[in-house]
């Protein structure tokens, strides 16, 4: 069963991870409220605080579900282009924040007032976001340096975006395409097995059946008999291992 990012990072023991967003929304609220903009630094210590980490938690929320989505919408979307699109969404919470401040909400506003709130709004967005990024791309810049394994691009760059610094778990030929399994969930892609376990060559797994591809890590049991066998996956899924690479693989510890 798929699970939400939540529950991934809970159960990685990622708690960080989680953290890291709220303390990022606590930062930039306190900043904003510090800094006063479209005429809120009128407003009392602590309401201005409350005001402008409220609204910023806010477009957190609008900004998590873009990017969820946009991903989803336009899987070959390269990672920055997902970053520089989210604002546009965040900004509509924001905006709707500095409406309120401006007690415009009980007038009609020409489109022309309503870009002039906009436009600013998107620039806050495009800051909070932009700050998202860099944190995001220097986490993963220190885990690629702590020694984590990856599979390579060419076959990380075919999957969905959300998909592509998960855990592998499995690989399975299907006519022509390939199902990736991972722990953040699973995406059929237009390439060979042959090539896929050429790009996970850096992984610590093994080829169990003519159609089948195992990282070790992902394996919670083993079932033997008859010459072959069958591992079990952290999720249940069962992966058949073949004559062929049963003897290497019960040589290697697998069972």
């Amino acid at each position: 069963m798929a699970q939400g990012w939540f529950s991934r990072q809970l159960q990685a023991g990622r708690v960080a991870a989680i953290a890291r967003p709220a303390v990022l929304i606590v930062a930039v609220g306190t900043f904003l409220a510090i800094l006063g903009p479209f005429g809120s630094g009128a407003i009392p210590w602590p309401t201005i605080w409350f005001y402008w980490v409220g609204f910023i938690a806010m477009g957190g929320v609008f900004g998590f579900g873009a990017g969820e989505l946009i991903p989803r919408l336009f899987p070959n979307l390269p990672e920055p282009a997902v970053y520089a699109i989210v604002p546009f969404f965040v900004a509509v919470p924001v905006t709707g924040a500095i409406l309120w401040l401006e007690d415009a909400l009980s007038g009609h506003l020409t489109l022309i007032q309503l870009a002039g709130v906009y436009g600013p709004a998107l620039v806050i967005s495009a800051f909070v976001t932009a700050v998202a990024y860099a944190v995001h791309r220097l986490t993963e810049s220190r885990s690629g340096a702590d020694g984590a394994a990856q599979a390579g691009r060419a076959m990380t760059d075919k999957l969905p975006h959300r998909l592509r610094r998960a855990q592998i778990h499995a690989l399975t030929a299907e006519d022509h395409y390939l199902r990736v399994r991972t722990d953040a969930g699973e995406a059929l892609i237009l390439m060979r097995l042959t090539d896929a376990i050429a790009a996970c060559d850096a992984l610590d797994g093994a080829r169990t059946h003519r159609s089948w591809w195992v990282a070790r890590q992902a394996v919670s049991d083993a079932r033997k008999g008859d010459g072959r066998g069958t591992l079990i996956l952290t999720d249940g899924t069962e992966a058949p291992v073949s004559r062929t690479y049963y003897p290497a693989l019960r040589e290697a510890g697998w069972f």
